[in-house]
């Protein structure tokens, strides 16, 4: 595996930061915010000065019940090649449920859900891994991901489902030390254990953020500082390997660079901490009552999938079970026998924050036409309206929503929105529909006025 260093996380924000930045070894783009024929000036500027660029997916949902989308990977190695990545990355997750397996409507999460750590959820993953990596130009990591709440009836701790994944399908793994210390806090897990038993030769580079806590629950925010469990969790997992990379996290409420800097040299102590005290020998597997494995040799290119497929009826169990939890996260119906309703309780609020914020990003009109009314009047809409499309879909329908209702009361704003939403609703924006051209020509021609120039927000829609 190729040595990466110390890296962080390209985003827009500090795009011009990170290229000034000293020690920066790689860089992570979220691939579904990057054109592959028009990536950013600044990454095209590292990529010049021999700067790895790695592109992190986060929608492809490799732990859903149906098999990954084979538009979603032609794109994630679309990336993968533009950005000459030397992996791609994504998350054991799912994002997704209903659809034909459950003949039920489809429902997005907009987040990463945890998988249950069951045969069934690992033999279709497995699947889909392999799926994957049948369909990329470079070896694909999956990483382990931050939980709110538990599966009931789970047969495996996190560590032995990592190890039997990368066991089974070659993958690499890359290792989110802030996630270790959240599923600590939220699910009461050993991150020792979690290191102990995981297939460390597998790792392809580890990842650390920050987050909070507020009643009893850690937050895996990205927008704060890096608590000092986590870089507890880094030093030991240091000391039991050396990760070929390690890589700060940060999406919100971006600081100075030079407390970004500082972060990223806490980062390079905690791993110098950690190979000063090498750990001892490997721990026991208490599941198994020996010690534990040493993983195989990780292959460096695909690994072409057995015939040892999960069963429609695999499929489908899960299914049914990703489908009854996500309607009661996103469509309030009742919580599945054997969750905790109260952590899906702050599951279900944090979705629909995430859903607000995320759709002010995409949509920064509508926050500016609706005003201090925005997330209210977002959340409200969240509670009857599950998202079965993406962010840029969620806006468009909120909108709709809005404007059905008469809504807003203000004349002039509600005008502002219905324009927003033609402007959007269709295949081609509407100020470039030729038959709206033609009628504004025509409209000119016979008031006898000169052409004009397009109103702002037309001029936004093209920048966007």
């Amino acid at each position: 595996m190729e040595r990466l260093g110390t890296g962080i996380g390209w985003r827009p924000e500090i795009a011009d930061a990170v290229e000034r930045m000293p020690g920066v070894d790689w860089v992570e783009v979220v691939a579904e915010n990057v054109c592959p024929g028009h990536l950013p000036p600044s990454l095209l500027r590292l990529r010049e000065r021999g700067v790895t660029v790695v592109p992190h997916g986060v929608a492809l949902g490799l732990g859903d019940a149906d098999r990954p989308d084979a538009g979603r990977l032609t794109a994630l190695a679309e990336r993968a090649e533009a950005l000459g990545s030397p992996l791609v990355t994504e998350h054991i997750a799912f994002v997704r449920a209903g659809g034909p397996l459950t003949a039920s409507p489809r429902l997005e999460a907009g987040h990463l859900l945890p998988v249950p750590r069951t045969r069934d959820a690992l033999d279709v993953l497995c699947e889909n891994v392999r799926i994957a990596q049948d369909a990329l130009p470079v070896p694909l990591a999956v990483e382990n991901i931050a939980a709110l709440f538990s599966w009931p009836g789970e047969e495996l701790t996190e560590g032995q489902f990592l190890y039997e994944l990368a066991d089974r399908t070659g993958v690499r793994l890359l290792i989110d030390v802030a996630n270790l210390h959240t599923n600590q806090v939220n699910r009461g897990e050993d991150p020792a254990r979690a290191l102990a038993e995981l297939p460390l030769e597998a790792i392809a580079y580890v990842h650390v953020a920050g987050g909070f806590e507020r009643d009893g629950v850690w937050h895996d925010s990205h927008a704060h500082p890096v608590a000092r469990p986590v870089l507890d969790i880094l030093t030991d997992l240091a000391s039991r390997v050396c990760p070929p990379g390690v890589l700060l996290e940060r999406d919100e409420n971006f600081p100075d660079p030079a407390e970004l800097e500082g972060e990223l040299t806490a980062i390079r102590e905690a791993v110098r901490k950690g190979r000063k005290s090498p750990a001892g020998p490997p721990a026991a597997d208490p599941a198994a009552g020996r010690p534990a494995r040493k993983a195989p040799a990780v292959p460096a290119g695909p690994v072409r999938r057995d015939p040892a497929a999960p069963a429609g009826a695999t499929r489908e169990r899960l299914a049914l079970a990703q489908a009854a939890l996500l309607s009661a996260l996103v469509a309030g119906t009742p919580a599945p026998e054997g969750f905790d309703r109260v952590r899906l309780g702050v599951q279900a609020r944090a979705l629909a924050g995430k859903r607000a914020g995320v759709v002010a990003k995409v949509a920064p009109e509508l926050p500016q036409i609706l005003g201090a009314a925005y997330r209210s009047a977002f959340l409200a809409y969240a509670q009857g309206h599950p998202m079965t499309g993406g962010y840029r879909r969620d806006a468009l329908d909120f909108a709709a929503h809005l404007l059905r209702d008469g809504r807003p009361q203000e004349a002039g704003a509600r005008r502002e929105l219905r324009e927003w939403w033609l402007e959007r609703s269709g295949p081609v924006p509407r100020s470039r529909r030729p038959a709206v051209r033609l009628a504004r020509a025509t409209r000119r021609v016979l008031l006898g006025r000169r052409p004009a120039r397009r109103n702002a927000l037309a001029h936004r829609t093209d920048s966007s």
